[in-house]
């Protein structure tokens, strides 16, 4: 009986073998790759934050809207338009009092 060659010997284990290195290929990227599992942290970390700022700018937004619909030409609040041209204007009235604070450098 003659021996057989490399290649007839290890054909029966030559697809298992090529299977399961294509499998912990995709196994070991699922894991480690920039969107795999140990990424998922750092991922959902940036979620929250992301999530907390923009909660932030919806508040800022109201504000601003609030501010806004305070200034609509068909009805303005007299106060806040009194206090945006004081302030622009830098002006007081006459029986106004200023105190000039210095500042704590």
């Amino acid at each position: 009986m003659r021996p057989r060659s490399l290649l007839a010997r290890s054909r029966p284990w030559l697809l298992p073998f090529a299977c399961l290195t294509w499998s912990g290929y995709f196994a070991f990227h699922a894991t480690t790759g920039e969107t795999g599992l140990l990424a998922l942290g750092g991922y959902q970390a940036e979620h929250a934050r992301l999530e907390a700022r923009a909660a932030a700018l919806a508040k800022q937004r109201a504000q601003l809207e609030h501010r806004v619909a305070l200034l609509n030409p068909a009805h303005p609040d007299p106060d806040f338009a009194d206090e945006l041209v004081r302030q622009q204007l830098n002006v007081v009235r006459k029986d106004e009092v200023v105190v000039a604070l210095s500042r704590g450098d």
